[in-house]
């Protein structure tokens, strides 16, 4: 870091990064490659189950499977940006990362957390329209509307991501390159950066916070209709399988809203590093994981589809 005659600190080109990680030793650092190499390889087996068996059995061919299919997909994206690089930094003694693959990494996480976000939303108007419309569901959720209910997910996605990465990546960053987390993120980047970080956060804050309250409020209202209509049920196993289905999201869309919230979505949240950390491997990896066995074991229509599949292969 360098000072000009008036004593204020001066900007310096950085050409790279160096990810700091977590603190420890070798046997600290081989303990968490270890538990990082598991949760990827749970996560990539999860998800490219669920996307098999969703996209191979007809029966599964219904707007609540292709949602989740897509949620698969970003759950599986959204842990391969992250975890590949993470894994080699933990065998490293460099851990370097480039300012264009920081980029890149930190533009990439950002569309995939954000996609899924919104995603998560249209998976609960589905449930809604399915239970309290169900005559009417075939039409207002047919192939095309549910083609273009994602891939509005993704443009929000995009939009939030080309707002952040330009805004992040236009500072003027210090000759410290030191980034305090395992990868690419806004918290431990506007650390770096020797400008006044003021308008970032506020943006920060101000779309997290809008994107969380408005899907949230998406959720609460479609799920507040379909709890009306599941007293009204007088089928003890309709109740069931409803209950069953929407658990199942609620858990995923609990998980996921909670650790966006503690990590983005509060004033103050950027200034936390170490439990920045944490929080991040829980939406990076440990929920990608999760998702898939929260959706296949409580739900007996994907489990059904596994048995038919596993019946085929041996079969074969």
């Amino acid at each position: 870091m360098t000072a000009n005659g008036h004593g204020n600190l001066s900007a310096v080109p950085l050409w790279e990064f160096v990810l700091e990680g977590f603190r420890g030793g070798v046997e600290t650092q081989a303990l968490l490659f270890a538990a990082f190499l598991a949760l990827y390889v749970l996560t990539v087996m999860g998800n490219l189950t669920m996307i098999t068996v969703i996209t191979l059995d007809a029966r599964l061919h219904s707007p609540m499977y292709f949602f989740l299919k897509n949620l698969s997909f970003l759950d599986l994206c959204c842990s391969s940006v992250i975890a590949p690089n993470a894994l080699a930094n933990f065998l490293s003694s460099s851990r370097v990362i480039t300012f264009a693959g920081c980029t890149i990494q930190f533009f990439l996480i950002c569309v995939f957390a954000t996609t899924e976000a919104v995603l998560l939303a249209v998976m609960a108007y589905d449930r809604f329209r399915a239970i309290c419309s169900p005559l009417q569901y075939p039409v207002t959720m047919r192939p095309l509307i549910c083609a273009q209910l994602v891939l509005g997910c993704y443009c929000a996605g995009c939009f939030n991501s080309i707002v952040q990465t330009s805004l992040t990546f236009q500072l003027p960053f210090c000759s410290s390159n030191l980034i305090n987390d395992f990868f690419c993120d806004v918290p431990p980047l506007l650390q770096l950066a020797c400008a006044d970080t003021a308008l970032n956060e506020l943006l920060l804050f101000g779309l997290c916070g809008f994107l969380i309250v408005t899907t949230v409020l998406v959720i609460l209202v479609s799920y507040g209709y379909i709890t009306v209509t599941i007293l009204r049920m007088h089928s003890g196993t309709g109740r069931q399988k409803v209950f069953s289905t929407c658990g199942s999201h609620l858990t995923a869309v609990s998980l996921f809203y909670g650790t966006l919230f503690v990590m983005y979505a509060q004033p103050g949240a950027v200034d936390s590093m170490e439990q920045g950390k944490v929080v991040s491997i829980f939406y990076t990896l440990v929920i990608p994981m999760l998702n898939p066995l929260i959706y296949s074991l409580r739900n007996k229509d994907v489990k059904d589809a596994l048995r038919r599949l596993g019946q085929r292969q041996a079969a074969l």
